[in-house]
C-alpha cells in the first residue's frame, strides 16, 4: 500500500464513519434494533440477522446524491456500483451483478431489463424511497435463485399499511455543482376517513454533462493503446446528461383485520450513454402494484400477506434523433405469504411466489430473441429464537422456463439453508449459515448472439448450460453499548457451475469487437464487511461519534480471476450533532485492483475527502432543513473497477450539493 495511502487510511480510522450509516440530526448510526423488511415474512432486527444487512431510511436518502440506485448506495461496505455515467447504475454486491443481484420493488421483481446490461437504468429513482434494504449473500429461500448473490429492495409508500390520519407528507429540492443538476421530490398522504388513505409522489432530476478532474481516458487505457499520456486538466465527460421524470399515486384501506390497496407509477427517463457520444437512452414504464395483508385464524396460520406487481416497459436507445434498438419487457410477478404466529420464539411462513414475463429486442443491437419467461416457486422459512440461543433455516423449490428460437429450457432448483446463533451475553450475537443455493439462467446466458456495443464485445450465449449452484458460509457478529456497536461479517462461497463470460481470443469481423463466450465452470469467493461505530461524548442532544466501515472480496473461477471484481475500502467518518445542526468529515480509501482477468486493465486506488452540513435552523420547525454536501473535495481521480466505463468515465470531480428539505 502506497505510504499516502496507508497515511489515510489511518487517519480513516481515527475519524471513522460509512456513508449511510448516520447523516442528520435525530440518526444514532447503524439502529441494529431496525426490523429488516425484507429478511422475512416475519419480524427479524438487523441485530438478529445471521447475514450482513443494511437499512437506507428516508432521512439518508433526502442526503444522498441525485443518482441512480448503484450510486446512492455504493458506499456500503460490500456494495459497489456498476457506474455507467449518471444514467445508469445497478449495486454490485460482493463481486457479483447482473443477474446475481436482484432489484425489488416492495418485494416484488422490478420486471425491467436492467439486469441485462449495464447502460440499462433500473426502472426506479432511489428518490421515490421510503426505505431500502440491502441484503447480502443468498437470499433465494424467499426470492428464488436471481437473489443468489444479494437482494436491494426499493420500499415506498404508495399503499401504507396504516391509516394516514391527516395529512402528511414530505417535499426536497438540491442544486449541484459540477454537473449543474437540479433535483426536487415529494410525498403526500391524506386520510379520506372510513380507513381510506390516498397517496401520490413525484420525483424529477436533471443533470448535464459531469466534470472531472482528469482527461476522460485513463494512463493504462492510453498505454494499452500506445498513445501519449492523457492531460491532467479538468475537463467533462461527454453526453452524460439525465432527465427523469418519476411520479404514481395508491389508494388503499386499512381496517380492523388488515388491509390492502393498490396502486400506479410512470418512470419516463432520458440519459446519454457514456460509452458512446450520438447515443442516447430513453426508458419509459408504467407500473400496477397490489399489496395487502389479512389477520385471520388459518389453522396453523394466523395470517396472510400478498404483493403483485405489473409491468409495461419499454428501453429505446436512439442513434442521434432515429431509433435503434428497442428492447421490451412485459409482464407480472405476485407472491402470497401464510404468517404463522409466534409460538414460544418459533416463527415461520410458508410462501408461494409466480412470475410471467415476455421480452424482446427490436433492432441491430438485438442480442437475444423474444422471449417468455416464467417461474413458479414455493418455499419456507423458520426460526426458533429462545433469548439466548436460537436455530432458522428454510427451504425452497422453484422452476423457470426460458422459450425462444435459440432456448428452450426448463429449470427445476431446490435452495436450502441452516443456520444457529447465541447470545452469550449481553449485547452480543454470533451466528452462522449455512445454504445452498440454485438459479437457473437467464436469457442472455442462454441465447445472446450479436454486437454489444456498451461492454464493447461480441457475446455468445449457450443454451446448453446448466443451472448454477452455490454453497455458502456466512458468519455474524452483532455488539451493541451505550457507546460501541460492532457488525462484523465473514462469507466463503464455493460455485459448481458458474456462469462467466470469458473472451476466445478471435474477434468480430463485422463489429471489430473480442468475441466473449457464456462459459460454466467451478468459482470461489470471500471476504468481508464490517462496521464500527464509537460514541466518545454525548450530552442531551449534542454527541459526538467516531464511525468506521470496511470490505474485502476476492474471487477464482477455472478461467482465473473474475472479470471487474472490486479492490478493498475502507471508510472513516467523524460525525458532530449539535443540536440544531450536524456535522461530518468523511475519508474513504480504496486500494487499487491490479488482479484482473484478461482484456482487463488494472485500477489504481485512490483517497476522497467529502464533507457535510445540515441545519435544522427555526426551533419552532424542527421538520425543516438545509443541507450542504462537499463531494470529493481535494478533486481526485477515482474510478470504479466494477465499472465497464472505468478507463473512460471516471468518478465525478469536486462538486458540491445545497437543499432544503420539509417534512409536514
Amino acid at each position: 500500500m502506497p505510504r499516502v495511502s496507508l497515511f489515510a487510511a489511518a487517519g480513516a480510522l481515527a475519524l471513522l464513519a460509512c456513508p449511510a450509516l448516520a447523516a442528520d440530526a435525530g440518526d444514532d448510526g447503524k439502529d441494529l434494533a431496525e426490523v429488516v423488511v425484507t429478511a422475512a415474512p416475519y419480524v427479524v432486527s438487523i441485530d438478529s440477522t445471521t447475514t450482513s444487512v443494511n437499512v437506507v431510511k428516508r432521512e439518508e436518502l433526502d442526503l444522498a446524491p441525485s443518482a441512480g440506485l448503484g450510486d446512492v448506495l455504493a458506499h456500503l461496505p460490500g456494495v459497489r456500483s456498476s457506474f455507467f455515467g449518471p444514467g445508469a447504475s445497478r449495486p454490485v454486491i460482493r463481486g457479483l451483478s447482473g443477474p446475481r443481484v436482484q432489484v425489488l420493488t416492495n418485494g416484488v421483481g422490478m420486471i425491467d431489463a436492467s439486469g441485462l446490461s449495464p447502460d440499462h437504468q433500473v426502472a426506479s429513482d432511489p428518490q421515490e424511497a421510503e426505505r431500502i434494504e440491502v441484503l447480502r449473500g443468498p437470499s433465494a429461500l424467499a426470492y428464488g435463485g436471481s437473489a443468489i448473490g444479494g437482494i436491494v429492495n426499493i420500499i415506498d409508500n404508495r399503499i401504507p399499511s396504516k391509516y394516514v390520519d391527516g395529512i402528511h407528507g414530505r417535499v426536497l429540492g438540491s442544486y449541484s455543482t459540477g454537473d449543474e443538476g437540479k433535483a426536487v421530490s415529494g410525498a403526500v398522504s391524506a386520510g379520506l376517513g372510513d380507513g381510506f388513505t390516498f397517496t401520490a409522489d413525484g420525483a424529477h432530476r436533471e443533470s448535464g454533462d459531469y466534470e472531472i478532474p482528469v482527461a476522460a481516458m485513463s494512463r493504462e487505457l492510453a498505454s494499452e493503446l500506445g498513445l501519449p499520456a492523457p492531460s491532467r486538466s479538468r475537463t467533462r465527460v461527454p453526453n452524460t446528461f439525465v432527465d427523469l421524470d418519476a411520479y404514481g399515486a395508491g389508494l388503499s384501506y386499512a381496517g380492523a383485520q388488515g388491509w390492502g390497496g393498490v396502486s400506479i407509477k410512470h418512470t419516463d427517463s432520458s440519459y446519454g450513454s457514456a460509452a458512446e457520444e450520438d447515443v442516447h437512452i430513453g426508458l419509459k414504464q408504467t407500473r400496477v402494484d397490489t399489496r395487502g395483508g389479512l389477520d385471520m385464524d388459518l389453522g396453523p396460520f394466523k395470517s396472510i400477506r400478498f404483493a403483485g406487481g405489473y409491468s409495461d416497459y419499454k428501453h429505446t436507445e436512439f442513434e442521434g434523433a432515429e431509433p435503434g434498438t428497442t428492447f421490451l419487457s412485459k409482464g407480472y410477478e405476485g407472491r402470497v405469504e401464510l404468517v404463522q404466529p409466534d409460538r414460544g420464539g418459533w416463527q415461520g411462513a410458508l410462501g408461494f411466489q409466480g412470475l410471467h414475463r415476455t421480452f424482446d429486442a427490436i433492432g441491430e443491437e438485438a442480442l437475444i430473441p423474444a422471449t417468455k419467461i416464467d417461474e413458479l416457486g414455493v418455499f419456507t422459512l423458520q426460526r426458533l429464537d429462545k433469548e439466548s440461543w436460537g436455530v432458522e433455516g428454510g427451504l425452497r423449490v422453484d422452476t423457470r422456463s426460458i422459450r425462444n428460437i435459440r432456448a428452450d429450457r426448463d429449470f427445476t432448483n431446490v435452495s436450502a439453508s441452516v443456520g444457529a446463533f447465541v447470545r452469550p451475553i449481553e449485547g452480543w450475537f454470533f451466528g452462522a449459515s449455512l445454504s445452498r443455493t440454485s438459479r437457473g439462467l437467464t436469457e442472455e446466458e442462454l441465447s445472446s448472439f450479436g454486437a454489444h456495443p456498451a461492454t464493447g464485445s461480441f457475446e455468445v450465449g449457450d443454451p446448453t448450460l446448466d443451472k448454477e449452484v452455490s454453497y455458502s458460509l456466512d458468519t455474524t457478529a452483532h455488539y451493541s453499548s451505550e457507546t460501541w456497536i460492532l457488525d462484523l461479517h465473514g462469507f466463503y462461497v464455493d460455485y459448481d457451475n458458474f456462469i462467466d463470460l470469458v473472451p476466445t481470443g478471435a474477434t468480430d469481423a463485422d463489429s471489430g469487437f473480442p468475441v466473449f463466450n457464456f462459459v460454466q465452470g467451478g468459482a470461489k469467493f470471500y471476504g468481508t464487511e464490517a462496521e464500527v461505530g464509537y460514541t466518545p461524548w454525548h450530552s442531551g442532544d449534542k454527541s459526538f461519534r467516531l464511525e468506521a466501515a470496511g470490505d474485502y472480496v476476492r474471487g477464482k473461477t477455472s478461467y482465473g480471476p473474475p472479470a471487474r471484481i472490486p479492490p478493498w475500502s475502507l471508510t472513516g467518518r467523524g460525525v458532530y450533532e449539535g443540536g440544531w445542526w450536524t456535522g461530518t468529515l468523511e475519508v474513504r480509501t480504496v486500494g487499487k485492483q491490479d488482479r484482473v482477468a484478461d482484456f482487463e486493465l488494472p485500477t489504481d486506488g485512490y483517497t476522497m475527502l467529502n464533507a457535510s452540513l445540515v441545519l435544522r435552523p427555526f426551533e419552532a420547525e424542527p421538520d425543516l432543513k438545509v443541507f450542504v454536501d462537499a463531494n470529493n473535495l481535494t478533486n481526485v481521480e477515482a474510478r470504479e473497477h466494477a465499472s465497464f466505463l472505468k478507463d473512460v468515465a471516471p468518478l465525478p470531480g469536486r462538486s458540491f450539493r445545497m437543499g432544503v428539505g420539509y417534512r409536514f
